[in-house]
């Protein structure tokens, strides 16, 4: 009598719990398959902003991350997942409660956090619990140095800068340059700092740097005088795009048409409300990933059936980053039932020795560090597309 009322009461309280998790608006649809009550799944979590001005990033790493499992869920892969996404509103201490409740849940494997600051404040948790985090779209070495079980999928801030300086370099040696970044962002800060040095090993003519913060982020008339007085006719924005569409606007508004120049933070521009998509004809940027080339479409085309949008590069690299777990933990012949610590340290040598094709590179690699070898592709924005320039 005794088991069957504790039966009853266990069986409420999930009731219960389902119900107030259907209800929280920090927490996404939850997806696996139907053997996840049997212990046969490994659960893995997504944090990001799913609410908020970045919430088109938090978004995106969540849906492709759900529809990676739904395909591998649905393949002959005995590997199956089941998935739970956090809202950090990017913000690290939310993004540390976020994590804890992916835990009290019972998550195996991070994939995120999606943004640098809140990355950062993640993974010395994940450090000390000795929880295998894989983020798609933290980019700072500051996440990963120090850490062992801390890996990107996405090339890092060093890496962007100095792509970004070789390929000016390369292809506009002649150019004056001006750069605008915000010097309270660990991104931004940290790109700019390996492309100036990139760009004065490469003898390029940086003509003006002007900075901003989150604070001063509507109003850049000082920076485009300052770059336009200095004749720079090549605008380097190591910057995200809320920022740079208004620099795009206040351009416009002052006649100023210099090339701008962008990284991955860029993407979502053209899909941003309100934003005159015919601002971003000729801005070239930076990125691992575009919707437009024909060996993606398959990805795209899930993409869009399923949420009606069209995917970014944080949504190809979370697609990746469930792909890339599920080779690491059938390389390491990890099963459901291993803890998260024992999982972890498995995966930890076997990361080194992985060689990954998947939408955001070829041939993906990892060193102990945990950062990835990979080049991101130079794009320009034609009709409000991403083409090879």
């Amino acid at each position: 009598m005794k088991k069957k009322l504790l039966s009853l009461v266990m069986a409420a309280a999930m009731v219960l719990g389902l119900a107030a998790c259907g209800s929280n608006s920090d927490t996404a649809d939850t997806s696996g398959s139907d053997d996840s009550a049997s212990g046969t799944t490994f659960k893995i979590g997504t944090i990001g902003p799913l609410t908020g001005e970045n919430a088109i990033y938090g978004l995106a790493v969540a849906n492709g991350a759900k529809i990676a499992v739904e395909e591998i869920n649905a393949s002959d892969s005995a590997i199956k997942f089941e998935l739970q996404s956090q809202d950090d509103v990017a913000d690290g201490e939310t993004s540390v409660n976020a994590y804890n409740k992916l835990m009290d849940w019972g998550m195996q494997l991070l994939v995120g956090p999606t943004t640098t600051g809140a990355a950062q404040a993640v993974s010395a948790v994940t450090n000390t619990d000795r929880t295998f985090m894989l983020t798609p779209s933290a980019s700072s070495t500051d996440v990963i140095d120090g850490k062992d079980n801390v890996f990107q999928v996405c090339f890092t801030d060093p890496n962007q800068g100095s792509s970004s300086a070789d390929y000016m370099a390369e292809n506009m040696p002649d150019a004056k340059i001006a750069i605008i970044y915000r010097n309270d962002d660990a991104y931004s800060q940290g790109i700019h700092d390996t492309f100036v040095t990139e760009a004065a090993a490469k003898g390029l003519n940086v003509v003006y740097e002007g900075t901003f913060t989150k604070d001063t982020a509507t109003d850049f008339s000082v920076q485009l005088t300052g770059a336009q007085s200095a004749g720079a006719d090549l605008v380097f924005l190591p910057i995200y795009y809320q920022p740079a569409s208004v620099i795009l606007n206040q351009a416009n508004a002052m006649g100023y048409a210099p090339t701008f120049f962008g990284v991955d933070g860029m993407d979502g521009i053209l899909t941003m409300e309100g934003f005159d998509t015919s601002l971003a004809e000729g801005v070239m940027l930076l990125t691992p990933f575009s919707a437009t080339l024909e060996e993606n479409q398959s990805f795209v085309q899930a993409y869009q059936d399923e949420f009606g949008d069209t995917p970014n590069q944080f949504a190809a690299d979370a697609y990746d980053a469930v792909y890339i777990l599920k080779a690491a933990l059938e390389a390491a012949e990890c099963t459901p039932d291993m803890s998260s610590a024992d999982i972890c340290e498995a995966l930890i040598p076997v990361m080194p020795t992985l060689s990954y094709d998947g939408l955001t590179g070829k041939g993906m690699t990892w060193d102990a560090s945990g950062a990835v070898s990979k080049d991101p592709t130079a794009f320009v924005i034609e009709n409000g597309t991403y083409v090879l320039p």
